[in-house]
């Protein structure tokens, strides 16, 4: 019997060996095998989790004519793959991916560390900050107060305790976009209301456009949905979005969905202006595509005096086009998942009732928490705080990685809680893995992109301050060297790491 749960074709492995950019030989370093590049190569894929573990890979013939190598090279690589406990094979069954014993299984999303693993790493792979306190424990008290009145109930609301819909309108009401409590529907945090929204309007095979990057997360739960992603590729730097690429992929490609994140992009923190939203939505009502407006880290403005724009929606007032998705999560707690949906109301009546075959409803406790915040001004508090933390842990952050690492490239967005960095020609992969090694975790641009994408860059949340910002910036110099020298410290690999461009 097959071991294997998935398959990787010929044509998207050599895609994605490909997208790993090479770099010069460094003084004295000599280029590798090409069996030795190959195996290196396809290793880091798993370790990245671009392949997944026990898929599939193309009979060696098939590789070999997709990577333009010799047969010979393939099976050469396969063979180094095997001997380190990367593959494993079975005489009719083929060969499939696999972790030797001991390794933890890739994440292919950004899930945080353990707690019981922060003492001895710094974890850079989740943007999200400490709980606010006091604010936490006074809004779970008082949700407790309120919840005897609930707990006579069955307790399923599926689109919401109506208080907490009602004061999630009043909210957008205030910010001048007029919203009834029937446009609401509250979920499980923004992951919940993304997800419901696939499965509502684009089914397995539909396309839905992304911007390039994107948040790695996101990308993972459609692909897993079975959505085709169609990547629209931001602009240089902060300046964001590119119009008349998105009024070109959404003409030709006609996605169903297209997936957008206008304040403080995750992971550029690029802000749209007025003008980028007004023609966003233009563009996307014009091709008959449903604009996904995540607005999750749209209060998480840094800069003081900064004036925010309109939000999306502001420039639908009939609704057809845009569905805006907000949580908790980033501007308050990861722990706290509470999200919601705004969008017209039949929209909303139907995802409310494709829920019935999914997670039913949000814990009732955490909404009366999120609710007691709202109402109580608890809210503004503690997200001023946030604001605070954020904006010293970026300072902090910027000023320990343009000392330790010089040659890396970046631009410090006004808000949000993320820097997208350019890692100076370095694989951004080979920086990930080798950082675990030196006791700092960060996610590598590929996370962030279609089919490979950004090899060049990684991502820095502003989620540490001060000497531990410090310490990071030095074991990501560490890490730096090691790649640069070639030294990936991998078992069982006496030659130098080196992408594998075929």
């Amino acid at each position: 019997m097959a071991q294997w749960t998935s398959a990787v074709g010929a044509a998207q492995l050599a895609r994605l060996l490909t997208s790993q950019q090479d770099r010069p030989a460094g003084p004295g370093s000599k280029r590798p095998p090409a069996y030795r590049a190959l195996a290196d190569g396809i290793r880091l894929l798993v370790l990245e989790g671009r392949v997944p573990v026990a898929a599939r890979l193309p009979a060696e013939r098939e590789l070999a004519l997709a990577l333009s190598v010799s047969r010979t090279t393939v099976a050469a690589a396969y063979e180094a793959l095997r001997s380190e406990g990367f593959l494993e094979s079975r005489r009719g069954a083929g060969s499939w991916t696999a972790v030797p014993a001991g390794n933890p299984l890739p994440a292919r999303g950004l899930e945080p560390l353990p707690p019981e693993a922060l003492g001895s790493i710094i974890d850079l792979g989740c943007a999200a900050l400490p709980a606010p306190e006091p604010w936490l424990t006074r809004a779970v008290q008082g949700a407790l107060e309120e919840l005897p009145p609930y707990a006579h109930t069955h307790g399923d609301y599926p689109a919401g305790l109506p208080a907490l819909r009602s004061m999630i309108a009043e909210r957008y009401t205030e910010r001048g976009i007029p919203t009834m409590p029937e446009q609401i529907m509250v979920t499980t945090g923004a992951m919940g209301a993304i997800d419901a929204i696939c499965h509502l309007f684009a089914g397995r095979g539909e396309r839905i456009a992304v911007e390039s990057p994107s948040y790695a997360n996101i990308l993972q739960l459609m692909r897993e949905a079975g959505a085709r992603l169609v990547p629209v590729a931001m602009a240089e730097g902060l300046s964001g979005w590119d119009m008349d690429r998105w009024r070109q992929v959404l003409r030709e490609a006609a996605p169903r969905i297209a997936y957008v994140v206008a304040d403080f992009h995750n992971p550029t923190g690029a802000l749209a202006d007025e003008d980028q939203r007004r023609r966003l939505v233009d563009t996307a009502r014009s091709a008959g595509t449903v604009l996904v407006a995540d607005e999750t880290m749209s209060e998480l403005w840094l800069d003081p005096g900064l004036e925010m724009p309109r939000p999306v929606c502001a420039f639908d007032p009939a609704g057809s086009t845009v569905i805006t998705v907000g949580s908790a999560s980033k501007a308050f707690w990861a722990g706290m998942r509470i999200g919601w949906v705004r969008a017209a109301p039949d929209v909303i009546r139907s995802l409310v009732a494709a829920r019935a075959y999914a997670d039913l409803g949000t814990p009732v406790l955490e909404q009366l928490a999120v609710n007691w915040l709202f109402g109580t001004g608890g809210w503004e508090q503690a997200v001023d705080v946030r604001r605070g933390q954020a904006r010293e842990n970026r300072d902090a952050l910027v000023a320990a990685v343009r000392r330790e690492l010089p040659e890396w490239e970046f631009e410090v967005p006004a808000g949000g809680l993320t820097l997208w960095v350019r890692t100076g020609g370095l694989s951004g992969s080979r920086l990930a893995e080798v950082g675990e090694r030196v006791g700092v975790r960060v996610p590598s641009g590929p996370r962030f992109g279609v089919d490979g994408a950004f090899e060049g860059y990684v991502r820095l949340p502003f989620t540490v301050g001060g000497a531990v910002a410090e310490e990071a910036a030095v074991r990501l110099a560490a890490a730096a060297r090691l790649v640069e020298s070639g030294a990936s410290g991998v078992s069982g690999a006496a030659e130098s790491v080196r992408p594998f461009v075929a």
